[in-house]
């Protein structure tokens, strides 16, 4: 056995067991971390197989920036766990009939279709690699697609920021825009005018 497959078995055996803990991790945070590993490891599976745009995207995209949304979400919303696990057995049955069925199309599409093993990372003929054939594709025949993907993307954000920002009964600050607005130059700032104070020296000792 060579160093590639050495290198195959740990990263598909790590992804494995980070993906299960994803689905099992009590706390939601440890669970979008490991959710972060899996995708690291997901990432080197792509870099073993050749295809590095993809690799690199899924480290830039996913783990540095739609993993740290994430857990600025978990965090800031304060999910409420208990609430949420009390109908976990009520649902149960359907969730296990779905992951099946899932599970079945899963099976059926890679034993009809086998997985592709061997990638190119370059061609031959014109020594371009497979991430400036995918750029050039992207930003000419599909541009439109991707600038409504990002715009997706920015509705997310501001949907997740307009979230943490919303009314809790805990004690939280917020800004009054019409007050701002309304203030005008005599207004913003007050002199107050106090007595001195002398000290006690009985007090002091």
């Amino acid at each position: 056995m060579d160093v590639t497959s050495v290198l195959f078995y740990v990263f598909s055996a790590i992804l494995l067991i980070s993906g299960l803990r994803v689905i099992t991790a009590k706390n939601p945070v440890h669970a979008a971390l490991f959710l972060v590993l899996a995708f690291i490891n997901a990432s080197c599976l792509w870099m073993m197989l050749g295809a590095e745009f993809l690799a690199l995207t899924l480290i830039l995209v996913y783990v540095g920036a739609v993993m740290v949304l994430f857990l600025f979400v978990v965090m800031m919303l304060d999910v409420d766990l208990e609430a949420i696990r009390k109908g976990f057995w009520k649902n149960f049955p359907l969730a296990l009939v779905l992951g099946v069925v899932v599970l079945i199309e899963m099976l059926l599409v890679v034993l009809r279709n086998p997985l592709i093993t061997t990638a190119v990372n370059a061609d031959p003929a014109t020594n371009i690699s497979n991430s400036n054939k995918l750029g050039w594709v992207l930003y000419t025949q599909y541009s439109y697609p991707v600038e409504l993907a990002s715009m997706v993307l920015l509705l997310g954000l501001v949907v997740a920021v307009a979230l943490t920002l919303r009314k809790s009964e805990k004690a939280a600050k917020y800004q009054n825009i019409n007050k701002q607005v309304a203030t005008d130059s005599k207004t913003r700032f007050t002199m107050v005018k106090m007595d001195s104070e002398v000290e006690d020296k009985g007090d002091a000792q």
